[in-house]
């Protein structure tokens, strides 16, 4: 594929190629597909949400001895160990942090401070401009279609980008139900200057996601996933046997401590690092439906880009 020269506030402010960012996934983005994105000519970034503080010094040291492209780390702060983790980003050296689940006011400043460009994932206008006035530099604006941990509003991806960036100054990444280059053509038109991929990546040979989780996300249909637990913290799950379970607590009109106790410890971990498909947490957006192969994650990033710039060229021939 021929390069097409491309740039933005995006890969002006993240030093990429093109403005293609993988999503720091928990059990799924680790140095090897965080460094493969990287190299591809994207971002990588490593989710730190399922590593261990040592863990995640192991996976900073590694992802730069496998790139000598920028990459970053994904950072939720609602994570118990997080000072820790903040601090190894910085005894690492670490140069760019997508933080998101909680105020970015708690841990922008101090990231900044140190030189760190610093992006936090929301849900509505209303945290996007909180986090321009926190002195985020970018913001990614995820529609409920993501998978994973979700906003309550609910708004899908069409409605939340054009209202995001009709908000804030900052530069917008979309996310939420976009794999493919035609998706990412889309999000631009409304305003964003990016999009991050959650789901694609994690049908990539580099995912260090069990490969039963890789092998029945490219095999879901529509309507395989559906927002969940909203009473705790609303996630996009695989309809399982475990999932029927916490649909079937909830309509037993379930307390938050009911739900709490059934989703248990190391629920996310079960489904999809050990593969366990009836019992455990299958996080994934709705585009799993799209899907159909695993896929080496250079490749990923280089057919979104030709088929972006493809679209970009020649819009009618899309239609």
């Amino acid at each position: 594929m021929a390069a097409t020269s491309f740039s933005n506030r995006i890969t002006k402010l993240l030093h990429i190629e093109y403005p293609i960012i993988q999503a720091g996934m928990i059990w799924a983005s680790g140095w090897r597909l965080a460094s493969a994105v990287s190299n591809a000519g994207g971002l990588g970034i490593i989710g730190s949400g399922s590593m261990y503080p040592d863990i995640l010094r192991q996976h900073i040291r590694k992802c730069k001895s496998a790139t000598n492209s920028p990459f970053g780390v994904n950072v939720p702060l609602l994570y118990p160990d997080i000072d820790k983790h903040i601090q190894i980003i910085l005894e690492e050296g670490v140069e760019i942090v997508f933080t998101s689940a909680g105020n970015p006011k708690t841990w922008t400043s101090i990231l900044k401070q140190n030189g760190i460009t610093v992006v936090h994932v929301i849900s509505s206008s209303k945290f996007a401009k909180k986090s321009e006035d926190a002195g985020c530099d970018a913001v990614v604006a995820e529609g409920f279609e993501a998978g994973g941990h979700n906003g309550r509003e609910e708004t899908t991806t069409m409605v939340l980008i054009p209202a995001v960036v009709n908000a804030v100054n900052i530069p917008v990444i979309a996310a939420g139900g976009i794999a493919d280059g035609k998706q990412m053509l889309a999000a631009m038109v409304l305003g964003a200057e990016g999009v991050q991929m959650g789901s694609r990546f994690v049908a990539s040979e580099e995912a260090s996601s069990h490969i039963n989780f890789k092998n029945i996300v490219i095999n879901s249909q529509e309507g395989d996933t559906q927002l969940t637990l909203k009473q705790l913290t609303p996630v996009r799950l695989m309809k399982n046997d475990f999932f029927k379970k916490v649909q079937e607590a909830e309509l037993n009109g379930a307390t938050a401590e009911e739900l709490h106790t059934l989703l248990g410890r190391a629920r996310a971990k079960k489904g999809m690092f050990e593969g366990d498909l009836a019992e455990g947490e299958l996080e994934i957006g709705q585009v799993s439906a799209l899907l159909d192969g695993i896929l080496p994650a250079g490749d990923i990033v280089r057919n979104v880009w030709e088929e972006f710039t493809n679209g970009l060229a020649n819009p009618v021939k899309m239609l």
